[in-house]
């Protein structure tokens, strides 16, 4: 037995190890290779604030922002995601797929086209947003001094489909100006990125994803089931909103600077589990896999498709099979138990 522990801590170590070496070789190569390609020593010195002709421009202004908010957003997608699959047992029960990141959306939207705001007003308004969509979504779930994992899902699901029409309402009514400034936020984008965007999303990870991980020992317990935990010493109903309000805030923070990235909270636990192992908690190796599926796919969206997308389109292309593939494979599961 302590063989085998010994084992999947150093699986554990290896992976995580792994996946933090990707995230920082995705890092280099998004600043360095472009229209324009600078070397890695130009690069380091424009990390370390000398002037390099072009590439102070280039790296220190454009890239570097970029490729800093794509690896605080990725790791805040990531954490939170697998957060709330831990906790509610489900691998459908992320962000992206149960209302939270609509809710945002739809709080974008209409002050985009209704009020004609923007920046970080909009912003604000979409981190309020994303916070009173999931604090209803508890409030309705809540049940006999309980939110049990499978009526958060539900709920989540058709608060998602109310919000949904919300957006197509607001976008119905736009004009071009504004169906155009909309879409590039609903979709998910790093473009434009600037550290005032950074800056935001790396403070709420910092305070935010601690206390995430802080519960993460907890969140392995859960997974017995809520009575099991109970008996373990676990304040279950505590713990899960301490977690969804900290995964919640993470996202909508996060969203408010990139906007909805497509499926990234919901791929990066399920991708994390596989490279890791069925023991133990993934919520850091998710967040790794986050940042590296943030970078890989905002870089293919500007150089691998012959035109410009956002990094939200390219996620979307990845998450919607496998979520249809993860429902059909729930359904035969379910069908036959």
């Amino acid at each position: 037995m302590r063989t085998g522990r010994r084992q999947r801590r150093v699986r554990r170590a290896a992976v995580v190890t792994a996946l933090a070496v990707l995230v920082l070789l995705a890092l280099v190569l998004s600043l360095c290779l472009g229209q324009k390609t600078y070397s890695p020593g130009e690069v380091l010195q424009v990390v370390l604030g000398e002037s390099v002709p072009g590439a102070s421009f280039v790296v220190g202004e454009l890239r570097l922002p970029r490729a800093c908010l794509a690896v605080v957003v990725g790791l805040s997608f990531g954490l939170a995601g697998s957060a709330f699959q831990t906790l509610l047992r489900n691998p459908l029960a992320s962000p992206d797929i149960i209302g939270v990141t609509e809710g945002a959306s739809a709080a974008a939207a209409i002050a985009i086209v209704s009020f004609g705001l923007s920046g970080l007003t909009v912003s604000g308004l979409a981190v309020g947003a994303g916070l009173a969509v999931a604090l209803t979504m508890y409030l309705v779930a809540y049940r006999r001094g309980t939110a049990a994992g499978t009526r958060l899902i539900l709920v989540g699901i058709g608060i998602a489909a109310m919000m949904q029409s919300v957006i197509a309402w607001q976008l119905e009514r736009a004009t071009n100006t504004q169906i155009l400034q909309a879409l590039r936020w609903l979709t998910g984008s790093l473009n434009g990125a600037r550290w005032q965007e950074v800056v935001p999303v790396t403070a709420a990870l910092l305070v935010l994803g601690t206390v995430v991980l802080l519960q993460a020992r907890r969140l392995e317990i859960s997974h017995l089931g809520d009575d099991a935990a109970s008996a373990l010493g676990v304040r279950v109903e505590r713990l899960r909103l301490l977690t969804v309000v900290a995964a919640v805030g993470l996202v909508c923070v996060a969203t408010a600077a990139a906007g909805p990235i497509a499926f990234l909270a919901f791929l990066s636990g399920p991708i994390a589990s596989r490279v890791v192992g069925p023991h133990g908690s993934v919520l850091v190796p998710a967040a790794l896999v986050g940042a590296l599926l943030t970078l890989v796919a905002d870089f293919a969206g500007q150089h691998a498709f012959g035109t410009r997308l956002p990094v939200g389109v390219v996620t979307g292309i990845l998450g919607a099979p496998y979520l249809l593939y993860l429902i059909v494979r729930i359904n035969r599961v379910g069908g036959t138990s």
